[in-house]
């Protein structure tokens, strides 16, 4: 398994993963998308047109310190690992090599 393929297997069954994900793929909409929860600029960061509106919902909810339930999870799960070369370019190159080190073993 690869990295990119390890990282969106986290994005797919991982709760803690998929949470935090969302948390930092909604912090790149620009502010006009956050407000209306919807993509307005087609600017490679952030959640596509299809998925705005339902993952800046999860996002809010989760920045207000609720967790998701099953049923938004499920949704999640589903949705993200299509961003997983988005959400390998979030993560601190640091925090990437321990990773890589990880699935290399």
């Amino acid at each position: 398994m690869n990295l990119l393929d390890y990282i969106k297997n986290q994005l797919e069954t991982n709760p803690a993963w998929a949470s935090r994900a969302i948390v930092k793929l909604y912090e790149y909409q620009t502010m006009d998308e956050q407000v209306t929860g919807q993509t307005a600029n087609v600017n490679g960061v952030g959640f596509n047109g299809l998925d705005s509106v339902i993952l800046s919902s999860f996002a809010q909810q989760l920045l207000k310190g609720r967790s998701l339930t099953a049923k938004q999870l499920a949704i999640a799960h589903k949705k993200l690992p299509k961003y997983g070369k988005q959400v390998m370019g979030l993560i601190p190159a640091e925090k990437l090599e321990q990773i890589k080190a990880k699935v290399e073993a």
